[in-house]
């Protein structure tokens, strides 16, 4: 490939990081219009965690493919899936096709969001440049939460909630082409190693299944969610017995040997769980609580998306003074301060702490993500860094999208026990016209002060179990902290009885 061909496809793939960035943020400045008009609000949880569970399980999948088609072809139809997913949500007349929409564009966003980095490894076979190139990655997606919320407030006050999603059909169809084009694949790259299908439906019809057991705790009968649970159960069981007699695993077993690599893998998960409390619920909380429009209610995510920045770059000057689990442990004290104020936030709590509370967010999440996926490629085997690599990635989206659903069974647990205190004279529909700024006009004004209430109690205990995570997170890592205290106390006195020795010798 030319000099310019290679800059070519990098802007493509850049687009696609820039276009799952803006969808990851902009669904959540409309989320309360969306809610409002589908009448939704009791499946929410669902809206957010179709698309991440989309993404989680076909990661693996595309990654699989594409060393089959080849990466080129591969990321094509992940393009395709996320461009038909997001005009289909445009499209939603109800709340059960958006959802239905939502989960082929999650599948898509599968293949956009991890097949650039196996292309770039391939571009860039010079770790420096690659390295370079890799920061226009975090730049890109970085910009993109920036912009998301105001674009998406702009979209929703302005035209409807609707066009949201047609933004990401022509950055998607640009990205295809380009990389159609201009991007010259290698047969060298392509395996003839049997892929592990079996291990791959196993796993998506498992976690599938554990997903729908999850949400349908309080909206039906217990009968329907052990069956869930049993068939989760069972297929997850089966893909584990699979997983340890095929070639090449989706997931090695081997990984979870490794105990510095388990911790790892579980603070990601607690953390992102926790993350994404703040994510799905602070422009909700300014405009169903503040009464702000969805503009405002979408800037709520600026201060963190940049101090995502500015944490994730202060990572590498505080390696010259501080451990890598004591950098963790910064970024976790800064996540707990963050949600303590969400938690400690009232009814009339001014706009601002809202913001301060996303300051503190954004920057213990970029400094933990940066920190950890150093660690993650440390930690594992020199043979195991690329599978680890995207496990770490498949473990994150997993913790959000189970989280999701836990955090809408608390949302609707909360509503539902608000709307029958009322005795009747407030209803889940008006609930859900609350979190819209132009809906909530309609509602009768001597209600509004008792439906925020009952709003905020929802709110405060999805903050309150991020807290709780937070805390639990903190003190795994005061452990590992003593584990990695004695790895490097265990490896100066070996450094030193090597020098005692070689001394001898002379």
């Amino acid at each position: 490939m030319s000099k310019g061909n290679v800059i070519i496809v990098t802007c493509a793939l850049l687009l696609s990081n820039a276009m799952s960035g803006l969808d990851n943020t902009i669904i959540n400045t409309a989320l309360p219009a969306i809610i409002s008009d589908l009448h939704g609000i009791e499946l929410m949880g669902w809206i957010v965690a179709v698309f991440l569970l989309g993404t989680a399980v076909s990661t693996p999948i595309w990654s699989k493919l594409g060393e089959h088609i080849g990466n080129k072809q591969a990321y094509q139809l992940a393009a395709c899936f996320f461009v038909v997913g997001s005009f289909l949500q445009g499209i939603s007349p109800n709340i059960i096709f958006l959802i239905i929409a939502r989960t082929i564009a999650g599948i898509g966003n599968g293949g956009v969001v991890s097949l650039p980095y196996i292309i770039y490894a391939h571009l860039y076979e010079n770790p420096r440049k690659r390295m370079q190139v890799l920061g226009f990655v975090s730049a890109s997606y970085s910009m993109a939460t920036i912009i998301g919320p105001l674009v998406g407030g702009y979209i929703v006050d302005t035209f409807s909630w609707h066009w949201v999603f047609f933004l990401n059909v022509p950055v998607g169809l640009i990205s295809a082409i380009l990389v159609r084009i201009y991007y010259k694949s290698n047969p060298k790259y392509r395996v003839d190693s049997a892929v592990d299908y079996a291990g791959a439906s196993l796993m998506t019809v498992g976690l599938i299944a554990l997903l729908a057991g999850i949400e349908m705790i309080g909206a039906t009968s217990w009968a329907w969610i052990f069956l869930a649970l049993v068939i989760a159960g069972v297929s997850l069981g089966v893909m584990i017995y699979v997983e340890g007699r095929v070639e090449d695993p989706i997931i090695p077993r081997r990984l979870f040997k490794n105990r510095s690599l388990v911790i790892d893998f579980v603070l990601f998960m607690i953390i992102w769980a926790a993350f994404l409390g703040f994510l799905i619920y602070s422009p909700m909380w300014a405009q169903g609580l503040l009464g702000t429009s969805a503009l405002i209610g979408g800037a709520t995510q600026i201060p963190s998306s940049a101090t995502d920045f500015i944490g994730s770059g202060s990572v590498a000057p505080l390696r010259r003074f501080l451990t890598p689990q004591k950098v963790i442990g910064l970024g976790i004290i800064t996540l707990v301060v963050a949600f303590l104020l969400m938690v400690v936030m009232g009814v009339k709590t001014p706009y601002w702490v809202l913001l301060l509370a996303g300051a503190f967010e954004g920057f213990g999440n970029g400094a933990c993500f940066n920190e950890l996926q150093v660690k993650v490629q440390q930690d594992a085997a020199p043979k195991d860094v690329p599978i680890a690599t995207s496990f770490s990635f498949l473990i994150r989206m997993l913790s959000q999208t189970f989280m999701a659903s836990i955090f809408g069974i608390i949302m609707n647990s909360a509503l539902r026990q608000g709307v029958n205190a009322s005795n009747g004279s407030i209803s889940m529909k008006m609930m859900n016209k609350l979190s819209d700024a132009a809906s909530v006009n309609s509602l009768p004004a001597n209600l509004i002060p008792q439906m925020r209430v009952i709003l905020h109690n929802g709110l405060h205990n999805i903050m309150l179990v991020s807290l709780i995570l937070m805390l639990a997170a903190g003190g795994i890592n005061i452990w590992a902290q003593r584990l990695e205290k004695a790895k490097f106390a265990r490896k100066a006195a070996l450094q030193k009885a090597r020098a005692k020795a070689a001394a001898s010798a002379n």
